[in-house]
């Protein structure tokens, strides 16, 4: 489930390319993210299959062993945002995700983003990288790469690469980069914590509590870029 910085960041841009060809991060947010809990938040947790420690997102397969689809399902449906205003308009397709078996978190991931905008109302094309080619470059060569495959002269990038992205590198392939500088918007929210809104979970929680408004009111919360 992605949270809300990335579905502000997909909204933004002509492009979004899922960068499935680098190594799967442990105890990371690939696999994992918040919802809302008693008092707070929830952390829920797709178990993932360990095998070599450089193995790539895209082959990472999950743990189908447990029974996380009937733990998510529950704890979003008939828990965390069971008295949530709009949970019935899109109950259906919430479902729908976890009646399906998947095997591989990337397609797993790429489904509940597909989820999050369509239900957002944002049609920016999703693309994944392992299907543009074979990129050799590594960390901002190969960012700079992917952009270059699809044909893109700026990047959007979270502030969190502040400290490691190469603006000047990827201005030498032609890229220019800009700073997302994401505000969380605040919201009427259903289960908040003790000061009563809680911030930084999955951007579901914006769509259970604010339906059809969710778009305006993570856009409305935008510095200019």
């Amino acid at each position: 489930m992605p949270w809300l910085g990335l579905i502000d960041k997909i909204d933004r841009s002509d492009v979004y390319v899922v960068l499935d060809t680098v190594q799967f991060e442990r105890r990371g947010w690939q696999n994992r993210n918040y919802v809302a809990g008693e008092g707070g938040r929830q952390l829920l947790t797709v178990p993932v299959v360990q095998t070599a420690r450089d193995e790539r997102i895209l082959d990472k397969q999950i743990d189908n062993t447990q029974k996380w689809r009937m733990k998510h399902h529950r704890a979003l449906l008939n828990h965390s945002y069971r008295s949530a205003p709009y949970l019935d308009e899109y109950r259906e397709d919430a479902s729908r995700l976890y009646e399906q078996r998947w095997d591989h978190m990337a397609e797993l991931s790429i489904a509940t983003t597909h989820l999050l905008l369509e239900a957002f109302g944002i049609d920016t094309p999703v693309v994944r990288a392992s299907r543009l080619g074979e990129f050799t470059g590594r960390k901002s060569e190969l960012i700079a790469q992917v952009c270059n495959a699809v044909d893109a002269d700026t990047l959007l990038s979270g502030d969190g690469a502040r400290g490691y992205l190469d603006a000047d590198l990827l201005k030498q392939h032609g890229v220019e980069v800009e700073w997302q500088d994401f505000e969380h918007p605040v919201y009427p929210q259903r289960s908040g914590g003790s000061d009563g809104f809680t911030s930084h979970l999955a951007a579901i929680d914006l769509l259970f509590n604010a339906g059809p408004a969710s778009l305006e009111l993570l856009r409305s919360a935008r510095r200019p870029l």
